[in-house]
């Protein structure tokens, strides 16, 4: 059996009428760049996400980048986040001109630890962006009270955690503001590139929107420096026929999950994910724990079985970064996270019995010794 890693074409023959629909009303209005098909994606997200404004951009990048511009991060400044994840985190920080500050995660949630956050703290120190990874948030009261006690901001990077929850709050809703990403393998995904910034800070949304539109307030008159961050007009029809299936989607990702979790529970070196009690995990990524990582993907896909690496290679020990001359072993947990995890098929449509053919496959290659 071939099961692949994601299946977008699978979600696409599920509402392909609707979106063709959206598209060519789009295409008939000639409603390109921004307008009012954006508009309607944003005032939906926003509500989906229990916020005030939603502003769209050109990608999640854009979307960290515009938000920690808005919130007045300058050269010089620093902003702490957590080394595994995407680049694009740390990318964001280091475009504004200011430096990223890392500081492990924790074993159970790979989310950042919030005890480490005090010593990371300066007097330089201007944002925090806790990433809401795989699907499933940070700890979010113990950063907020932190971050309140010194005067700074918390950025939500939820580029992987749309629907999400943290205590019956949805990611998007926890910090000053909050950043997604709208990538094709999401789980709510664009058919291109796309992002978004929610907030219910009117004046910090207004910013985020004069910068993605190079800096203006109306046209041709330019408060400020900005770019051209917009959102496709397109874009923001395909996510608005998108936002109303995701919940059931992400519904079918936790049912495919559990699943996972029951059927590899107790298996020789392999770790399920946790799901932590203040969450609601979305899966955007299914993550398993192997000292064999590398062995094992190998053959599950000698079985046919597409997997994923989320990341090989925490941040601090980029080349991008190598500047810095971080040492190999400052950050443990990331470490062994980029070492172990291997991500297992995970999207609404993978059926019962894919589901039982990967963790036959996955139970059969298990059984060798650890290499630790």
């Amino acid at each position: 059996m071939k099961v692949p890693f994601l299946n977008l074409k699978a979600q696409y023959d599920s509402i392909s009428e609707e979106v063709q629909r959206s598209i060519a009303e789009v295409l008939s209005r000639c409603a390109f760049s921004g307008g009012p098909y954006v508009e309607k994606f944003e005032e939906e997200f926003a509500a989906f996400c229990g916020s005030k404004h939603a502003a769209g951009v050109g990608s999640g990048t854009e979307a960290l980048w515009l938000a920690l511009l808005g919130l007045g991060v300058q050269p010089g400044d620093e902003v702490i986040t957590v080394p595994n994840s995407f680049i694009a985190t740390a990318e964001a920080i280091s475009l504004c001109g200011a430096r990223p500050v890392f500081v492990d995660v924790q074993e159970d949630s790979f989310t950042m630890a919030p005890a480490l956050l005090p010593q990371a703290i300066t007097k330089r120190t201007k944002v925090i962006i806790p990433v809401h990874l795989y699907g499933q948030t940070a700890d979010m009261d113990p950063i907020l009270s932190i971050a309140e006690r010194h005067g700074i901001a918390v950025l939500e990077d939820a580029c992987q955690a749309h629907g999400s929850e943290y205590k019956g709050r949805r990611a998007g809703s926890l910090g000053h503001a909050a950043c997604f990403s709208f990538y094709p393998g999401k789980n709510l995904g664009a058919y291109g590139e796309a992002g978004g910034v929610v907030t219910n800070d009117e004046q910090l949304a207004k910013k985020i929107k004069m910068l993605r539109d190079h800096g203006q307030s109306r046209k041709y008159y330019h408060d400020v420096i900005g770019m051209n961050g917009r959102m496709d007009g397109i874009q923001g029809a395909v996510l608005s026929v998108k936002l109303k299936y995701l919940d059931s989607w992400n519904k079918q990702r936790r049912a495919n999950a559990l699943k996972y979790q029951e059927k590899l529970a107790g298996v020789t070196g392999v770790k399920v994910p946790d799901e932590m009690d203040y969450a609601h995990h979305v899966y955007h990524v299914f993550a398993v724990r192997s000292r064999n990582r590398e062995k094992m993907r190998s053959d599950l896909q000698a079985s046919g079985i597409d997997c994923g690496v989320h990341y090989p290679v925490p941040i601090h020990l980029q080349e991008a970064y190598a500047a810095r001359k971080e040492l190999a072993g400052k950050f443990p947990v990331a470490e062994s996270c980029a070492e172990e995890l291997l991500s297992l098929p995970m999207f609404p449509e993978l059926t019962g019995s894919e589901v039982d053919y990967i963790c036959q496959e996955v139970k059969r290659h298990s059984n060798v010794p650890d290499s630790a």
